[in-house]
């Protein structure tokens, strides 16, 4: 992609303003591989292929393998790290374990600074966010959050986005689960929250019910010539979603996962008719 092709549309985070490509990666399971095996060069191409039009943000955990040692070896050897917003998580008990686990993904990263440090799943959030406001003065981290994954731990989500100071908020969000839209999206544009949408395609699920499918005409109107790009259209369309992380481990998957994030976005209508094709 050179400098006069399409570049994906960016989103502001609403506590710092700095903007986002809306299409970043999720690293689950695609980069817990072996440092130094043939895969890893596939997956540099990942990243080469996600940063090429402008996107820019990779998710990563402690519980996710080999998966920030991967990144950060990648990073290190393309010298890509500038270009990236590296996120994390903290996922354990207590504050020594949570500072330790902190400062071993810093080590794995290779990074002295982390772009996003989130609580996974909420666990021992009160502590965890004391830290990582101490660490976000301190000029360790940028922005702070927390995650989770599941529905029934919404309310406790909500509580916490309500009491709490964050600049982003990580839960589930596809066209196959709407749940975030009843209570947690808004409440995030309100309390001004970025909202990082996690497996935006169900797994692949999402994808596999329409997979013999044709596509329908609001994709056209978008821009778009997969139901990946239309179905990821759907989420970052949401005017709370910041960006979506799909993960994956294959360049053209990758390739085709950026594109969703040129060309127009979907206004509600538009929204509504995607969800309804994919229904139908």
């Amino acid at each position: 992609m050179n400098a006069s092709s399409p570049r994906m549309h960016t989103k502001p985070i609403p506590s710092s303003g700095e903007p986002l490509g809306v299409i970043g990666l999720g690293t689950y399971v695609g980069f817990d591989v072996r440092q130094g095996s043939g895969g890893t060069a596939r997956l540099q191409e990942v990243l080469h292929k996600l940063l090429e039009p402008g996107g820019s943000v990779i998710d990563s955990s402690p519980m996710y393998g080999n998966a920030e040692a991967v990144t950060g070896g990648l990073l290190a050897a393309s010298g890509a790290r500038a270009r990236t917003f590296l996120a994390t998580k903290v996922w354990t008990r207590g504050e020594q374990a949570g500072m330790a686990q902190m400062n071993r993904s810093m080590e794995l990263l290779r990074t002295d600074r982390l772009d996003l440090m989130q609580v996974h799943n909420l666990l021992d959030w009160r502590v965890h966010l004391k830290t990582m406001r101490g660490w976000k003065e301190a000029g360790r981290i940028r922005h702070i959050g927390v995650t989770h994954y599941t529905s029934s731990a919404y309310a406790e989500l909500e509580a916490v986005l309500r009491a709490e100071p964050l600049d982003f908020v990580q839960l589930n969000y596809s066209v196959m689960d709407r749940a975030a839209e009843q209570r947690l999206l808004p409440l995030a544009l309100e309390r001004r929250v970025a909202v990082l949408a996690n497996l935006p395609l169900a797994s692949g699920s999402a994808l596999r019910a329409v997979a013999s499918r044709p596509l329908p005409g609001v994709a056209g109107e978008l821009a778009c010539t997969s139901w990946a790009q239309l179905l990821l259209k759907f989420v970052i369309s949401h005017p709370a979603v910041a960006c979506a992380i799909p993960g994956t481990s294959r360049p053209e998957h990758m390739a085709d996962n950026a594109a969703a994030g040129i060309g127009p976005l979907a206004d509600d209508a538009q929204r509504e008719r995607i969800a309804r094709a994919y229904q139908a």
